[in-house]
């Protein structure tokens, strides 16, 4: 007979338990957390309480057999899908459900999707830093990249680039995620006035798309068809995979997708990379050899970058996005001498070996080295989790890393950027998502090419 330990719980404040400490830092607290009580503890967040998994075994149990039977994302993302209206969403959905959506979205967020469109890429890059990024001027980079990277998706993936409703994305997005999805504010944030007229535009944005789409379908060939097209040949002729109501989360999904994620991400590696001339010198050296000429790049354009794809790496794991996965017990089950309950809400700190020493040789350092051979630090069992693990892994990773790295190369190719001052260390916030805070600015030097 197996004997199960008692999970420990870690102490905390009356009612507000830990939430403090892990809202100013939450890959410092489970980190710390891990270490003091092993694999498997139990947090109290405002007077509830969550069960922990965490570490290289946990981001592996994500991705076994028994990690996609024992754990559903459902709840926490019902409160999204109810207030649009809609009956699910990828991000939503386990099981054979998750898998059907999953299956009609991957073509249109595959590496495929940007495949012999990176001078599409650039063009859209160029024109957005030429608009927001003047030389002379001071830049607050996350909603800089914000911009650029709806404009981004907005184009690849969708056809259209809606520049007039990027605000109403970014505040309906910031909503969502932190009364909805994080639950980190109050509901009664929902009867905002600001809030609402930014729900009514992004509805609108959706309404317009679909029926752009609708009036169009048929027109391009199956093999040509992107993400929303794909989207609404689906709801044309198989309408109970995307019904009527799930349309406009569906169809905007790409922006709110990519708004925290790749703008988080993207930011984050901007200050590094400044922060770090040996890299900046790199980075600007393989930009230059790439964008010499004025040629085309091609699709091997991202290959041939590999200082600003490990810089991108390096920052995904100082800086995840995703420092936990929540979800929910679907059963019973067990891990590391624990029983979790079917019922409990559940964090999976995959991200916890990211600053761990017996993954990462001196884990604080930002070093690009320890992803190429013969190091490949990342490579590890468990140790490396930028994207997320299991069943929801995203989606788009494929897409986003040649996204990114293009992005970054054509920005230090073309501008001559500084940090505010030279001794600056980046202020970030957790709220909806980890990333650097939105008062983080640069300037913009001069233009380099």
């Amino acid at each position: 007979m197996t004997i199960m330990e008692a999970t420990p719980t870690v102490k905390g404040l009356p009612f507000l338990g830990s939430a403090l400490e892990m809202g100013r830092d939450p890959a410092a607290f489970l980190v710390k957390a891990y270490r003091e009580h092993g694999p498997v503890f139990r947090v109290k967040l405002l007077g509830r309480a969550y069960t922990v998994i965490a570490g290289a075994d946990a981001a592996e149990f994500m991705n076994s057999r028994e990690g996609r039977e024992s754990l559903r994302s459902k709840e926490y993302w019902q409160g999204m899908i109810d207030e649009y209206g809609a009956t699910r969403t990828l991000t939503g959905e386990d099981g054979e459900s998750h898998k059907e959506l999953r299956e009609l979205m991957r073509r249109g967020y595959s590496r495929d999707a940007i495949k012999g469109r990176g001078p599409e890429l650039v063009e859209i890059t160029d024109r957005v830093l030429e608009r927001d990024w003047p030389a002379g001027t001071t830049v607050p980079v996350v909603r800089g990249m914000q911009y650029l990277v709806t404009e981004q998706l907005g184009e690849l993936l969708t056809g259209s680039a809606p520049h007039e409703y990027v605000a109403d994305i970014r505040l309906l997005t910031l909503y969502v995620l932190n009364v909805l999805v994080t639950r980190q504010r109050p509901r009664i944030l929902l009867r905002n006035p600001r809030y609402k007229r930014a729900k009514a535009r992004v509805f609108e944005l959706g309404e317009r798309m679909a029926a752009e789409l609708r009036a169009r379908h048929g027109q391009t060939p199956e093999a040509e068809r992107n993400l929303v097209e794909d989207l609404m040949d689906a709801h044309l002729t198989r309408p109970g995979l995307v019904p009527a109501e799930d349309l406009v989360l569906t169809l905007t999904g790409p922006y709110v997708a990519g708004l925290d994620t790749v703008a988080n991400t993207t930011a984050a590696f901007v200050y590094a990379v400044l922060k770090h001339p040996d890299v900046l010198a790199q980075i600007r050296a393989e930009a230059d050899a790439l964008f010499a000429g004025g040629e085309p790049i091609g699709d091997d354009a991202a290959r041939r970058l590999p200082a600003t794809r490990y810089a991108l790496m390096e920052t995904m794991r100082l800086y995840p996005v995703a420092v936990t996965l929540i979800r929910t017990a679907a059963r019973d089950f067990e891990f590391a001498g624990h029983t979790v309950r079917a019922g409990e809400p559940v964090y999976i700190g995959t991200t916890v070996p990211h600053f761990m020493e017996e993954y990462f040789a001196e884990p604080a350092k930002f070093d690009i080295t320890r992803y190429d051979k013969p190091r490949a630090e990342h490579l590890q069992p468990g140790a490396y989790s930028p994207y997320g693990r299991g069943p929801h892994t995203c989606l788009g990773k494929s897409f986003a890393d040649v996204q990114m790295a293009l992005s970054m190369a054509r920005l230090f190719h073309r501008l001559d950027l500084e940090l505010e001052s030279p001794d600056y260390t980046l202020a970030t916030r957790t709220a909806p998502t980890p990333g650097p805070a939105m008062s983080f600015k640069v300037r913009v030097k001069g233009l380099r090419n």
